[in-house]
């Protein structure tokens, strides 16, 4: 009895809770004939939203006014420079992922240097610098879509003893993530900030080093996403990472993580990454038009955070 009530103080499993309902009730709709493909298809697309989510979720820890507006900007640029750079080769898997990479170290240390020196707040500075991401992979585009190496294409849509191969990296992430905040000191020192820039100033934490790394982190991370997401998708779109800045978001939120920072939650993010997926999947099966399901998705989403108490603004 004391388990079961330690579980339902976990955020997290309402995330999941709620996954289950909309899984059932597709499946119900379906007749069960669908239920395998829909949950394939949930855990490769929900992969994409959990290695994203994940470095939003570290951002967000860092307190008040932390978040990385620049998520989808960054995925365009990296999965359009790493295509380019691979042109088809098999032989340049490797280099291509290391660009990508690359650009998200790069575009990291611009989110922050605008942030420090410019002491402007963090979503401006995202902000902006998106705008210059952006632009740059519309100048490197320049209305090409080149296509994956076969190697590398094949990978991001087969599966392991039925298991999407996107999902197993995305857990790949996840328990590293799980390690860097658990097992770690960067993982105490991002939650410290968190809670108290003060104080973790007087404790001796060296703050802008960790915040700088964290948003790299992060950008990286998106970095990697649009890599495997341009390869997955058959080429690099302008569009690709558009509906993953209020994705990134949303799966930190309702996956409980503290909005309020200091305090983050790796299985959330899996569950609130299905939940998104299976949602809107959910609408389609019963024939709601592009608008009813915005409506109804945020209304849902509402409702789950609501029957979790709010307790996504507060700890594990």
């Amino acid at each position: 009895m004391n388990a079961l009530r330690a579980l339902h103080r976990k955020p997290w499993i309402w995330s999941f809770a709620a996954t289950f309902v909309v899984w059932v009730l597709t499946v119900l709709f379906t007749g069960g004939a669908s239920s395998l493909g829909l949950s394939q298809a949930a855990l490769t697309f929900a992969a994409f939203s959990v290695i994203v989510g994940i470095g939003q979720m570290f951002v967000i820890t860092l307190g008040p006014g932390n978040i990385d507006l620049s998520v989808p900007a960054t995925m365009t640029l990296a999965g359009t420079v790493a295509l380019k750079l691979m042109n088809v080769e098999d032989g340049m898997i490797v280099p291509g992922l290391l660009i990508s990479i690359l650009i998200g170290l790069a575009i990291g240390i611009g989110n922050y240097t605008l942030i420090k020196l410019l002491r402007i707040p963090p979503i401006i500075a995202t902000l902006s610098m998106s705008f210059i991401v952006q632009s740059t992979a519309i100048w490197s585009n320049r209305g090409l879509r080149i296509k994956p190496p076969e190697q590398l294409a094949d990978f991001t849509v087969s599966s392991l003893v039925g298991i999407p191969n996107i999902a197993i990296v995305a857990f790949l992430f996840s328990v590293l993530a799980w390690v860097l905040l658990e097992k770690t000191i960067y993982g105490r020192w991002i939650s410290a900030i968190g809670q108290s820039v003060f104080a973790a100033r007087m404790a001796g934490i060296p703050v802008d080093g960790t915040r700088l790394a964290t948003y790299m982190l992060c950008a990286i991370l998106a970095s990697i996403c649009g890599y495997l997401l341009a390869s997955f998708s058959g080429g690099a779109a302008l569009n690709m990472g558009s509906e993953y800045l209020l994705m990134s978001i949303a799966v930190v939120i309702i996956g409980g993580t503290a909005v309020a920072g200091g305090d983050s939650n790796v299985p959330g993010i899996w569950g609130a990454s299905l939940f998104m997926f299976l949602v809107v999947s959910m609408l389609n099966t019963y024939g709601f038009g592009a608008g009813s399901r915005l409506i109804l998705t945020g209304f849902i989403i509402i409702a789950v955070i609501l029957v979790a108490g709010g307790r996504p603004l507060g700890g594990r």
